[in-house]
């Protein structure tokens, strides 16, 4: 490891608690702004190193939006980086829990997921010398408070790291707008600030976004989502599909009762994958809902024959997934986070790795009026114009971000970090 690598907001955030450091009587530290700055690794070092030195029989806390998010975004890179510095790390993988010892002092680091507001349960009665919570704007607000009330040891602090989200989020207008009287740090993170990053990655990564989403992990702003989701998108992103075999059929279906259910067939060739066709069917239009049985059938003529190896359906509709199995169809639920959902299908509609074709006439129309609700607190969409915008992010969430590219460019977990 190269000190002189580190920028100087990532040193400042390395010694922010250190002897001699003007910040060092802070009681935590807010690191916000631009994906991939740094901000991670270089909290989550000066986590341990703090700890380490300031405590000896102490418990800690990590915290992510899940363990698993917590596993790969801080201990994945740190890990090795701890271990060439001389600390002793021990993982207790179905524990959840770390033991680590340095310089003759040794502590406990337990694993949290603040996925709901189920989990302010999980962290409740324990006490801790110190928490970091990273990606803490994904986290619900009662396990956030609950994790910082649990930091009752003398000399404890509390670290967070984040991208934005917008004005109006709870923890910008909390601890963000607040910092000052919180006797916080405030650390504002932007891509310059990783030296890591060359100028051809840093516009690569300019190029991942647009509207509200550049604003927030690229100039690092907690900025209003306005306007289309897809501003981006006009017809002439649109094509015919390609003629010849595919390699490989899938399904992506928003399945409604009062409102239209929308499906897509998807076919791969050379890591583009094409919505070739679709079905979409308005039940208050036409004056009469279709049965789970009639879906099939349109499902069935939708696919010709074709080989499926997936179908992925709106998992709130289980009596439709239940009839597609008894069918036969390899049915399963979507992943149903719309940010995120819709943040994976920009990046992969951008790059190319997702390609409407000229036969899907209602998804092209959607994208055209699929819009952010300005009257909403926080970031929501309009519920209009949006059954084929939910089939397409569903499938997108499939084969994006983990959900196994084939043969394509896959999301980078990096970028959303």
């Amino acid at each position: 490891m190269q000190v002189e690598t580190f920028s100087p907001k990532q040193r400042l955030v390395l010694s922010w608690w250190c002897d001699g450091s003007p910040w060092r009587e802070r009681e935590a530290i807010l690191c916000d702004g631009a994906v991939r700055s740094g901000k991670t690794f270089c909290l989550g070092l000066s986590f341990f190193c703090w700890a380490m030195r300031r405590f000896d029989g102490a418990a800690f806390a990590l915290c992510g939006k899940s363990i698993e998010s917590a596993r790969r975004n801080l201990l994945s890179g740190l890990r090795p980086v701890l271990r060439e510095l001389g600390f002793s790390v021990e993982e207790k993988v179905s524990r959840h829990l770390l033991r680590v010892a340095f310089n003759g002092h040794e502590n406990t680091f337990y694993l949290f997921g603040g996925k709901d507001e189920g989990s302010a349960a999980l962290i409740q009665g324990m006490t801790l010398a110190g928490v970091l919570m990273d990606e803490v704007v994904l986290m619900p607000r009662s396990f956030v408070e609950q994790a910082v009330a649990r930091c009752s040891v003398e000399g404890a602090k509390v670290w967070f790291s984040c991208n934005p989200e917008g004005p109006e989020h709870w923890f910008y207008k909390e601890w963000i707008c607040r910092a000052g009287e919180r006797n916080a740090l405030r650390v504002p993170f932007a891509m310059e600030d990783n030296p890591s990053l060359s100028p051809r990655v840093l516009e690569r990564y300019r190029r991942s976004f647009q509207g509200a989403f550049y604003r927030r992990f690229v100039l690092g702003e907690w900025a209003v989502a306005e306007g289309r989701v897809y501003d981006f998108f006009d017809e002439s992103m649109v094509c015919p599909a390609p003629e010849g075999e595919m390699e490989e059929w899938r399904v992506s279906c928003d399945y409604g009762t009062a409102n239209p259910t929308s499906m897509g067939l998807w076919g791969l060739r050379d890591g583009v994958w094409y919505r070739v066709d679709e079905f979409y069917y308005d039940g208050r239009k036409e004056g009469r809902q279709k049965t789970d049985r009639e879906y099939v059938e349109a499902l069935e003529r939708l696919t010709a024959g074709r080989d499926v190896r997936r179908v992925i359906v709106d998992p709130s509709a289980a009596s439709f997934i239940a009839a597609l199995r008894q069918e036969g169809w390899p049915a399963e639920s979507a992943r149903n986070d719309v940010l995120e959902g819709i943040r994976v299908t920009a990046d992969l509609l951008r790059q190319g790795n997702l390609v409407i074709c000229t036969p899907c006439r209602d998804a092209i129309r959607e994208f055209s009026l699929y819009c952010w609700d300005q009257r909403a607190v926080g970031d929501r969409v309009v519920k209009k114009f949006d059954h084929a915008m939910d089939d397409i992010r569903y499938f997108a969430a499939s084969v994006g971000r983990g959900g196994g590219f084939v043969g394509g460019l896959a999301v980078e977990r990096e970028l959303w970090r």
